[in-house]
């Protein structure tokens, strides 16, 4: 697990990637993880990282580091 990653072509913290990831502000994140996962847009490599968008939530995110695709574990 890293602190910081290469996201996109700039360096983010585990909050930045969240709200990379959420597209708004995000309460609390875990640490940066990587996936065994390929984008399915670019093929880049898929990052993950846990956060809370608000107190009662907690979501996973993936994003890719090399092109803007992202999605969540949410069951919407």
């Amino acid at each position: 697990m890293a602190d910081n990653r290469v996201v996109e072509g700039r360096m983010v913290t585990p909050k930045k990637l969240a709200e990379l990831v959420e597209g708004d502000s995000v309460m609390d994140t875990e640490g940066i993880e990587d996936t065994d996962r390929e984008c399915p847009d670019c093929g880049g490599d898929v990052i993950s990282v846990g956060y809370m968008p608000s107190v009662t939530e907690f979501v996973t995110g993936y994003k890719c580091q090399e092109c803007s695709w992202s999605e969540t574990d949410r069951d919407d």
